[in-house]
């Protein structure tokens, strides 16, 4: 039976495994085209983070328009690229981190630190994008922040997970390591009668 908990070196590569979930989830939002749908049929708008695009119900084209003709479409943009990019070297630096022997656990706090880097960025453009997209972009019919757009908050969850994580692990580097000897506790049965 294998036991594996925080405390458990075979089982230090859960948190880059969980930053790896978070790039992939990542790269669905970046690349996904459902950040803004319509809610129900027929389908006449559909925006990612890149573009907006809409059409008549009869009309099986999509006409589009760049979001990075506003301001806030760029901002958006740049601070969730941002944040991702950071992502991608943080995760790249926890997998040399825990290859390596001899853990750096101040070296893994700097990795939490980063990650609360990547959380802000990505905080941002997630609340710039649905703010100034509503106050901007002419909306037709009733529509939804979808399933692209849930993929990057989802992404940034995971991202404050594992900051917290990478932030608190040195606290248990003997643990970790297996440093500490098990405490074995006993107690003879004159001390204590109730454990007959």
């Amino acid at each position: 039976m294998v036991v594996c908990g925080l405390a458990c070196w075979r089982c230090r590569w859960l948190l880059p495994l969980l930053l790896g979930l978070a790039i992939i989830m990542g790269i669905i939002a970046l690349a996904g085209r459902g950040w803004l749908e319509s809610e129900s049929a027929p389908y006449v708008q559909q925006a990612s983070l890149w573009q907006s695009c809409t059409r008549s119900p009869e009309d099986l084209n999509w006409n589009c328009e760049s979001l990075m003709d506003y301001g806030w479409g760029r901002a958006a943009a740049a601070t969730y690229l941002v944040g991702f990019v950071i992502l991608v070297i943080c995760f790249a630096l926890a997998v040399i981190a825990f290859s390596i022997e001899i853990l750096r656990f101040n070296f893994v706090r700097g990795i939490g630190g980063l990650l609360f880097v990547v959380a802000a960025f990505q905080i941002i453009g997630l609340v710039i994008y649905p703010v100034k997209f509503a106050e901007e972009i002419p909306l037709v019919g009733n529509n939804m922040f979808s399933w692209a757009y849930g993929f990057g908050w989802a992404s940034t969850v995971v991202v404050i997970g594992c900051a917290f994580f990478f932030c608190c692990l040195p606290n248990w580097e003997d643990e970790v390591l297996g440093n500490i000897k098990p405490t074995y506790y006993y107690s003879s049965p004159e001390r204590a009668p109730y454990l007959n």
